[in-house]
């Protein structure tokens, strides 16, 4: 099955705003962990270990389904820079949905933390290490942060879509049917 009438699968719908609640909730988390010393660090954190895999386990599925289901076209009037930066925005945030919650397990596992999802520890996936746990801490907040910028663009490309250019690329993700779609399809 590929998307059809412009529109990405019920499917990809459902996946990409779970996945944006759950990312929009691990960024500002992540932010209120590095920016607190209080009892609330332990709490934030034992939020945050489990829901990273959370969003590594939808966005394998995600990655999944969209090399299987595929995307609608884009609006052929819209410019070729714009289809390029569309294109590899969608490669970056495949990278970081997928790169940031291994860097943070990798993390755990050089600090000899354990991750623990659901009440099942996860094993360790690199060899404890005090140097490798800076250094992938540092890279986990580079990281965490150009996501928060790409997420930022993003939401100025779909404001972009839905308000100026009015070229369907917002409605083919948007959790609802379009006016125009519940015309054409005798629905009110």
């Amino acid at each position: 099955m590929t998307p059809n009438n412009g529109r990405f699968t019920a499917l990809q719908r459902a996946l990409h705003w779970l996945m944006a609640i759950c990312i929009l909730a691990m960024l500002f988390i992540g932010v209120g962990m590095v920016s607190t010393v209080r009892p609330d660090y332990l709490s934030l954190v034992s939020i945050h270990k489990p829901l990273g895999i959370v969003i590594l386990v939808l966005a394998l599925i995600r990655l999944v389904v969209r090399l299987t289901r595929g995307a609608p076209p884009l609006p052929a009037s819209m410019p070729e820079p714009m289809k390029l930066a569309a294109h590899l925005s969608h490669l970056a945030f495949y990278l970081l949905m997928i790169g940031l919650p291994l860097l943070g397990w990798g993390m755990l596992s050089a600090a000899d933390y354990p991750v623990v999802v659901f009440g099942i520890h996860l094993p360790s996936i690199l060899p404890h290490s005090n140097g490798l746990h800076t250094v992938l801490w540092n890279l986990h907040r580079a990281l965490a942060l150009c996501f928060f910028a790409l997420i930022v663009l993003h939401l100025a490309a779909a404001l972009l879509h839905a308000l100026v250019r009015r070229d369907g690329v917002f409605e083919a993700m948007a959790p609802w049917r379009s006016g125009r779609e519940r015309r054409a399809s005798g629905d009110r």
